[in-house]
């Protein structure tokens, strides 16, 4: 079976002195078992790449540009992530959709050029609480995961992580019930096995209001793979709590 993962996001947070007391506590308690990656701002990515250069976690960013090199002032694009040694990349957080107008469509271009720099890309999907009040998560969900078609061939769609985040539920204190959580987990997972061979091979996470006192429960069901967390990955002791029980589900 394999390990869990748990990926921090630091969202618009860190300093240099407040990362490293972080990091250096995270690193040193998080528990062997678990595949465990903490996504930063991009100022922060040389930092935390020294800082974890001998640690079993990961590092990467919180969003990527769906275009290269070029006249494209103020964009960050994939290649230059690569050269800070990043793992993941998030694309499509509610937060980028909402605030910043990004399309499925932007989205699943800035997976593909993740996956062109051969990194891994982690990408958000998830419903408004009116969306889900209508009925309609499984139609939102359809449609945020039918723009990665254009993400071509069996083995690149093999390569993205999908984390399933409510809208509602983020930074919100406010968490769907395990049905609720294990139902768009599973949905996400029938689109996949749909394309590809090895669905189960595909980690499908969970976010939303993530915190050691529910993380156990939420990693047992059936499709989920692990968590994408957020307000809590910016506190040690919480962090590697929900890090250990990612190690038990695994």
């Amino acid at each position: 079976m394999k390990s869990s993962l748990v990926i921090g996001n630091w969202k618009s947070n860190g300093s240099l002195s407040g990362n490293r007391v972080l990091l250096d506590a995270v690193a040193s308690g998080v528990p062997a078992g678990v595949r465990c990656a903490v996504c930063v701002p991009y100022p922060y990515l040389a930092q935390v790449g020294e800082i974890l250069e001998d640690s079993a976690i990961a590092f990467g960013s919180q969003d990527v540009s769906e275009y290269g090199y070029g006249a494209y002032t103020g964009e960050v694009n994939a290649e230059m992530l690569a050269e800070f040694g990043c793992r993941f990349v998030i694309v499509g957080h509610s937060e980028r959709r909402s605030l910043f107008d990004e399309s499925d469509e932007t989205v699943a271009r800035k997976a593909g050029a993740v996956l062109d720099a051969n990194m891994v890309p982690v990408v958000c999907v998830g419903e408004t609480l009116a969306q889900r009040d209508a009925g309609e998560v499984h139609s939102v969900l359809q449609q945020q995961l039918d723009a990665l078609d254009t993400v071509r061939g069996a083995s690149r769609l093999a390569g993205l992580v999908v984390a399933y985040e409510p809208v509602w539920a983020i930074g919100t204190g406010r968490t769907p019930t395990p049905e609720q959580v294990q139902d768009a987990l599973g949905f996400v997972r029938a689109w996949f096995a749909a394309r590809i061979d090895d669905a189960d091979a595909v980690d499908v996470l969970y976010g939303g209001s993530v915190k050691a006192g529910n993380a156990a429960e939420l990693f047992a069901l059936p499709d989920s793979d692990g968590g994408l967390i957020g307000g809590a990955s910016l506190v040690a002791d919480e962090f590697v709590a929900i890090c250990a029980a990612a190690v038990s589900k695994s």
